[in-house]
């Protein structure tokens, strides 16, 4: 017993060393490849990192949102939600067609008689979109809780995960075999015109800060501030937090778990409906995958956050939207392998720490 045990101990300084040493190298490398490209090669000019930097920020508020819908549902019910990103297309595509449909309601002014209500009323047509989408994706959320992860709560854990990956398969073809597999155009109100914006002077170059990215970021934080006020402030958010610490305490002190966890779903699917609204209004573009990169991505945002951690989402949403867009740039390589970069730093991650930037929050069931 204690040769076990000394040899488990051998074994475990030997991994923290492996690590140790592994750990300085990469870093070795990174540094020596930023420094090279920042101070000797000097590719990019300020204006050209303060649009990459601002590009980070307007997708890393997505990744941030959709990140949290993982969160909650692995602080509640210690699984992995990973038909996640399907609900997030399913809200995009809900704001899609709520667009397309205004676009065809004319309301002829004195000016333009061939003005249509999603010009005419362009902050109205937009809150109908994101109201639509939000409850599209909040309803979806909701029924997989019923159908898919309800009925397996009691299942061994690798159960639930196996329905997610078959519910996000499942969604993905509904959405192709319903929508067509073809990209589609989101077609924005005329005041959120993509590619249009304010030009800042950066370094004596232009710098375009567009309407659709300002828009996006200011929403992403009023909804994250929105959700740490629910959480922190009200009855719902006690409950969630309860149950999330002990499901049988909650339950003796008079909280209905199934209720709680029905709403945290909706509450998930209402973040990453919003999501979705978002970047079709900001990217322009989507289609029946549109969710699986944005929310393998966000996975690894609220495990680089830490998982379970609603801070660590927004965190690691916001720093993982900046290293996918400078990361390329400052390592000197293609930037079509930013999903590579992102990738790589989950790795990292479980490797040196696993439990995430802000720590992974346990209750003392999972402990």
């Amino acid at each position: 017993m204690e040769k076990s045990k000394k040899k488990s101990l051998a074994d475990l300084n030997t991994s923290k060393i492996v690590r140790a040493i592994f750990g300085v190298l990469v870093s070795g490398v990174l540094l020596w490849r930023m420094i090279d490209v920042l101070f000797v090669e000097r590719t990019y000019g300020p204006d050209t990192w303060a649009r990459f930097a601002i590009t980070g920020l307007v997708i890393g508020g997505m990744y941030a949102l959709i990140a949290i819908g993982y969160t909650l549902v692995y602080g509640i019910l210690f699984m992995i939600n990973f038909a996640h990103g399907e609900v997030m297309m399913i809200g995009s595509f809900t704001g899609y067609f709520v667009f397309e449909l205004l676009a065809t309601i004319p309301m002829p002014t004195a000016v333009n008689p061939d003005e249509v209500f999603l010009n005419a009323l362009p902050v109205l047509s937009i809150l109908i979109a994101f109201i639509a989408g939000m409850g599209s994706s909040a309803l979806s959320g909701l029924l997989l809780e019923k159908l898919a992860y309800r009925p397996l709560r009691k299942a061994p854990r690798l159960v639930p995960l196996i329905s997610a990956i078959g519910a996000s398969i499942f969604l993905q073809n509904i959405a192709m075999l319903l929508f067509g597999p073809q990209r589609r155009p989101y077609h924005n109100p005329e005041f959120l015109t993509r590619g249009t914006g304010w030009e800042v002077m950066v370094a004596g170059k232009e710098v375009l800060i567009t309407y659709t990215g300002v828009f996006s970021f200011i929403l992403s934080l009023v909804l994250m501030y929105g959700l740490y006020l629910l959480v922190q402030k009200t009855k719902l958010g006690r409950s969630m937090r309860a149950v999330a610490e002990d499901k049988q305490a909650a339950a003796l002190m008079g909280i209905d778990v199934d209720a709680v966890i029905s709403k945290t779903f909706i509450i998930s699917g209402v973040l990453a409906g919003a999501a979705g609204v978002m970047w079709g209004v900001h990217n322009g573009l989507i289609n029946h995958y549109i969710g699986y990169i944005p929310g393998i991505k966000a996975f690894t945002a609220a495990v680089m956050g830490g998982i379970g951690n609603i801070p660590g989402a927004m965190l690691g949403g916001m720093a993982l939207g900046l290293f996918e867009t400078l990361g390329p740039a400052l390592l000197g390589i293609d930037f079509q392998l930013k999903d590579v970069i992102a990738f790589t730093i989950l790795i990292l991650v479980l490797i040196f720490r696993p439990s995430g930037i802000l720590g992974e929050t346990l209750s003392e069931e999972k402990l």
